[in-house]
């Protein structure tokens, strides 16, 4: 038997008729499944990771034990499916663009839109009273459209004709006849709904007739208050102290509610409302009210005081009452023709009520 050097030349190797050393190959474990991921960065929601974002594992300096083996996910990438931080939602709800309020409106447009309406409602009061029964009508008209056509949704149809009609009729009859011609434009609108729903049948007739007196006791009727508050001849300066006062509401409440804000007050109607934005509503109604109540009205101090706390309740249960009905239709807004805001109703909702409460207590405070 001979022998020969091996393939290293170290030594002899096995006779050539044996054939060759088999190589013998170990199998290679499956890799360890992933371990938890963790982000190199705070990661932002999934549905604004850029599409097509791909995993990069750290750079390979050695296989680490299958106990401290990590993954390195890009800011902003996708989580991989099966992670453990695919299951755990985001730490931080995703950001805000600077224009956009908490409630992701749009801010700027917002504020554009408020000024715009505000000094549309200064110009008309300030120039010629009798414009602001223009602005009023105009506004409560499209109020009255939007609300007929979001009860829709929820399966009411309520009667659109006789609604436009006694609008115009409630809005008129409370300019040139008072308090009693309002309410007697509102019965006899409430009786235009009920016979003019005759003619669709008896289905659903309950349904649509109560939508529609709902419609005019709501919109038209509350909007003939700020009508009698026009009358007098000061009436311009108590729309101004009635409209600056829910201005002061809705802002004192959104700072006091974003700064403060810690304990719920109607999570499943309006969950941003707060109590401590309550507490910064009636300080801000009052800081309105009263001045203007003493200096410009002869009022009393404490009827200052008295207007703008019960402005504050009246402007946020209206508010409230709002989100309960859109809640109940499942819809965002009334309508769309406010940029940043919605439509009509949806700035007049703290107002519609607020017109009624400042009339009996300023007829009592503060008579014309």
């Amino acid at each position: 038997m001979t022998s020969r050097p091996d393939a290293a030349g170290t030594g002899p190797s096995r006779d050539a008729d044996t054939g060759p050393i088999p190589v013998v190959r170990r199998a290679v474990p499956p890799p360890p499944p992933p371990a938890p991921v963790r982000p190199a960065s705070p990661p932002t929601s999934p549905s604004t990771a850029p599409p097509g974002a791909a995993h990069r594992p750290p750079p390979a300096t050695g296989t680490p034990a299958p106990d401290t083996q990590e993954l390195v996910v890009p800011a902003g990438g996708p989580v991989p499916a099966g992670s453990s931080l695919a299951a755990e939602p985001d730490p931080e709800p995703d950001l805000v663009p600077p224009s956009s309020s908490r409630a992701g409106r749009n801010l700027v447009a917002a504020i554009g839109v408020g000024l715009g309406l505000g000094a549309v409602i200064i110009a008309s009061l300030l120039v010629y009273r009798p414009a602001f029964l223009l602005v009023v009508g105009a506004a409560i008209l499209v109020g009255v459209v939007e609300l007929v056509r979001a009860l829709e949704a929820g399966g009411a149809r309520a009667p659109l004709v006789p609604l436009v009609v006694g609008t115009v009729a409630m809005l008129a009859l409370a300019w040139t006849r008072g308090p009693d011609g309002l309410v007697v434009a509102f019965l006899c609108t409430a009786v235009a709904v009920l016979l003019w729903r005759l003619g669709d049948g008896p289905e659903g007739y309950l349904r649509d007739a109560s939508a529609g007196v709902f419609v005019a006791l709501y919109v038209p009727l509350l909007a003939g208050f700020a009508v009698l508050l026009l009358v007098p001849d000061d009436g311009a300066t108590r729309v101004l102290l009635f409209i600056a006062t829910v201005v002061g509401n809705d802002v004192g409440g959104y700072t006091a509610g974003v700064l403060w804000g810690r304990h719920p007050m109607a999570p499943t109607v309006s969950p941003k409302k707060s109590w401590e934005g309550m507490a910064g509503s009636l300080v801000a109604c009052i800081a309105v009210a009263t001045p203007i109540v003493t200096l410009a009205l002869d009022g009393p101090w404490w009827g200052g005081v008295l207007l703008g706390a019960a402005l504050a309740v009246s402007a946020t249960a209206g508010d409230l009452g709002e989100s309960l009905v859109k809640r109940d239709l499942g819809i965002k807004d009334m309508g769309t023709l406010l940029p940043g805001h919605g439509g009509i109703m949806d700035r007049l909702d703290s107002l519609l009520p607020s017109a009624a409460v400042a009339y009996l207590l300023l007829s009592w405070v503060a008579p014309a």
